[in-house]
């Protein structure tokens, strides 16, 4: 058997990403035309859809487990699990939408038919909190509430539904679809993707503001019908906005399905497992016209690591492949598509650091909520601060980070490290998650101080009495966890969309979602079996618990979490791309992508 190379390109060829002339006018003209679209322009429509999203979401999901508790009378228990099953769905869901985004309908359509679906679930919602028929009966004082009947929770789970199923289709699209209007190697746009990520959270962080002072007030002190049906119309509004600015967006066509891709090569180097392999990948099957449409920012170099992959590529006799002629993918890849396979492989570990990361977060929209339902909340005689809303110390301390790690940080690491962007996406990473762990030490430290209060004022076994304690305490395990996300949340989305393959961009921001939504099941596993096993976490009065155990338990992971992904990082091999040349107007641009 002779292994023989049918590569019509190696990464070493300088000329390896010539073209014929005609092909070089059609791509000269292309870049030309994506020029004159995308850019800053394009950001308020893009942006305002995402805004209206987190709006919505947050608008509900930071004040469900008071709605759940005090309005459809579920136990403290199952409603915070409703709440983390939500947000984990909702966060899983992205993975559907970016395979149809990526595989067959593009960014933009997704985006749109999401949003629609997503209001289709806000309406289901903002009617079951303003119909009497949809909810329980009100109860005060010592009453045994009458929990939400069958019929009542069906809407509940429906209008949920539709939400994580809209948010499917939005989030791996939004953050993805927004970066591409912005040609990283094209002078005449100054702004870097990087860039964009850090105001792209910015502007996530002043809806999620709005959501939680605004919104939450309206729920608490008007009533849920308005407090939902205000992000309703937001949401309809911005599928408007959206629709608007489709002339201005560089819009690229989707390169057909990324899993296929994926099975393909898998299968074929299965196929091929006992064929020798290859010491020198200059061997391997290059085809660079089959792989055009999925290389624009240029082709993936062979990397020596998960070498069995690499025999996907290998040519043999039985691929009796001719010039004219498509390989037969189940038998035969590129190597650009092995190496697709592979840096979604090395993703992984990264990946699986952030879970962690995301279950610590969520106990802010639940245990740490209902800390705060049991403190002094009075700011004046008449004007109570809404539990839900001591979550805008986190979005603050978080916003205020971005604008200082954007103007001041990077350019004071530019000048250390020599990097453009300051410090590397790993290396903000590995910040986020060290503060992230005090976070979680100080809460506990904190549900130490509040019992020690309610002890001392004899409160112990009255949960629905307010504990002579400011309910800013709170304060700093709130705004370290904001810290903690500007600076772990933003570079793991940045590393997903920048070592992702660029045909697997929507699919990699999905998987940004998915670290979260496992994060949110995460917690929902370990607060079941700390409640089963444990009396930490009582349903009803949480002065009788154990908070703080549970939230050392988190720091305890989250130490043992942070020494993996050092390790898994300083492991960790970065994209290699080849070079690009690409010639507008006479002019040749070459870069290192």
């Amino acid at each position: 058997m002779e292994n023989r190379s049918m590569a019509t390109a190696t990464p070493e060829n300088k000329d390896s990403f010539a073209t014929s002339g005609n092909a070089d006018d059609k791509q000269s003209k292309a870049f030309v035309n994506d020029n004159e679209k995308g850019g800053i322009k394009t950001m308020p429509f893009i942006l305002l859809n995402e805004i209206c999203e987190k709006l919505a979401m947050v608008g509900f999901s930071k004040n469900m487990v008071n709605y759940l508790t005090q309005q459809l009378h579920m136990p403290l228990t199952k409603a915070a699990n409703t709440v983390t099953n939500f947000n984990g769905t909702s966060s899983l869901t992205p993975l559907l939408g970016a395979f149809i985004a990526d595989s067959y309908a593009g960014k933009f359509w997704t985006i749109t038919v999401s949003t629609a679906i997503y209001l289709a679930g806000m309406i289901v919602l903002t009617l079951s909190a303003a119909l009497p028929q949809l909810r329980p009966p009100p109860c005060a004082g010592d009453q045994v509430c009458q929990e939400a009947n069958g019929s009542q929770t069906a809407v509940l789970y429906l209008s949920l539904l539709l939400a994580a199923l809209g948010s499917g289709g939005i989030r791996p699209c939004v953050a993805a679809f927004g970066a591409e209007q912005f040609v990283e190697e094209d002078p005449t746009q100054p702004k870097k993707t990087w860039v964009f990520f850090n105001w792209y959270y910015f502007a996530l962080g002043v809806s999620i503001l709005l959501a939680s002072t605004v919104l939450v007030y309206i729920q608490d002190n008007v009533g849920w019908s308005w407090g939902l049906g205000i992000p309703t119309l937001a949401m309809a509004l911005s599928i408007i906005v959206f629709l608007i600015g489709y002339p201005l967006y560089r819009n690229l066509d989707p390169a057909g399905s990324p899993y296929t891709r994926v099975l393909q090569v898998s299968v074929a180097a299965f196929r091929k497992r006992k064929i020798p392999s290859i010491s020198d990948p200059k061997f391997l099957y290059v085809n660079e016209e089959l792989d055009a449409s999925i290389s624009t920012d240029g082709l993936l170099h062979h990397t020596k690591q998960l070498k069995f992959l690499d025999k996907a590529a290998i040519v043999t006799e039985e691929d009796s492949l001719k010039s004219s002629e498509k390989p037969n993918f189940w038998r035969l890849n590129t190597v650009h598509r092995v190496e697709e396979l592979k840096s979604i492989l090395r993703m992984l570990p990264i990946w699986a650091a952030g879970i962690l990361f995301a279950t610590s977060n969520a106990q802010q929209n639940t245990f740490s909520l209902q800390q705060a339902n049991t403190m002094e909340r009075h700011l004046t005689k008449y004007f109570v601060i809404p539990s839900a809303s001591m979550s805008v110390f986190g979005m603050l301390s978080m916003l205020i980070t971005i604008v200082l790690y954007d103007r001041l940080l990077v350019r004071v690491a530019r000048r250390i490290t020599g990097l453009e962007r300051g410090i590397n996406f790993l290396q903000r990473m590995a910040i986020g998650f060290f503060i992230a762990i005090i976070a979680t030490m100080v809460a506990g430290f904190v549900e130490v101080k509040r019992k020690h209060a309610a002890s001392a004022s004899g409160l112990i076994d009255s949960p629905e009495s307010t504990i002579p304690i400011s309910v800013f305490w709170l304060v700093p395990q709130y705004s370290l966890h904001g810290i903690a996300e500007a600076f772990m949340v933003i570079g793991h989305l940045e590393f997903f969309y920048n070592q992702a393959p660029e045909s697997m961009r929507s699919t990699a921001t999905a998987l940004f979602w998915t670290s979260i939504s496992v994060g949110d099941y995460t917690s929902t596993l370990l607060v079941t079996l700390v409640h089963k096993y444990s009396n930490w976490l009582p349903n009803r009065n949480l002065n009788k618990g154990k908070l703080e155990y549970f939230y050392w338990l988190l720091t305890l992971l989250q130490a043992l979490n942070i020494v993996y992904y050092l390790i898994c990082a300083k492991f960790y091999t970065f994209k290699p791309l080849s070079h690009k040349t690409e010639h507008v107007e006479g002019i040749e641009l070459t870069t290192q992508v």
